[in-house]
């Protein structure tokens, strides 16, 4: 299985791609909707998430309900000097963005010094791909895997909590186990907020 990877990841991107525009933002807007409901909003103060891209599930109506609730939302910072992984530095609506070497646009650290992942409460992740068990597929660079390696060897304190963003037809019947991948503890889509039971 592991060999169609790679396809099953192409075949994704160009299924989410395909979504139009309208109905992205509908998505998005039921999704927020979805969370705000949940008592992980109210419970979670710190939160990551990220700026969509390639037809992701845009957070951005979910982070104006955050802002909205008094949350401290944070962006992810690639680390400097070290193998690709991930820092997350706050996010604020007038904040400066600042681009990174793959052009993705980041919040200036010199602004806003940047926490481990451990110093989050709440993560939303992009992804490609998922699955009912938890298991994420992403876009194949290995920077949450690496980031969030740690929560691989930990039965307790385990933070921050991981929730996938994607649109339900980004849903598969089983994506592979591997090694390094860190399973989800839930999902948000435009349909509803599911956990998974096997992650917790």
């Amino acid at each position: 299985m592991s060999d169609s990877v790679p396809e099953l990841r192409r075949s994704l991107r160009r299924r989410r791609r395909a979504i139009p525009e309208p109905v992205r933002r509908d998505h998005a807007l039921q999704a927020a909707a979805n969370f705000r409901c949940s008592p992980l909003f109210l419970r979670y103060r710190r939160i990551g998430l990220y700026l969509a891209n390639d037809g992701e599930l845009d957070p951005g109506p979910l982070a104006d309900a955050a802002f909205d609730s008094g949350k401290r939302l944070y962006l992810p910072v690639l680390r400097p000097l070290a193998r690709p992984s991930l820092w997350f530095s706050e996010y604020l609506p007038d904040g400066r963005l600042l681009r990174n070497r793959y052009g993705i646009p980041e919040p200036d650290i010199r602004a806003h010094p940047p926490l481990p992942p451990w110093g989050l409460d709440l993560l939303l992740l992009p992804l490609v791909g998922f699955d009912d068990a938890g298991r994420r597929l992403g876009m194949g660079g290995g920077f949450y895997d690496r980031t969030l390696a740690y929560l691989r060897h930990r039965r307790h304190w385990r933070r921050p909590l991981l929730i996938g963003l994607a649109h339900e037809c980004q849903r598969v019947d089983r994506l592979p186990d591997r090694p390094w991948d860190v399973p989800l503890n839930g999902i948000l889509t435009e349909s509803r907020l599911q956990m998974f039971r096997a992650s917790g």
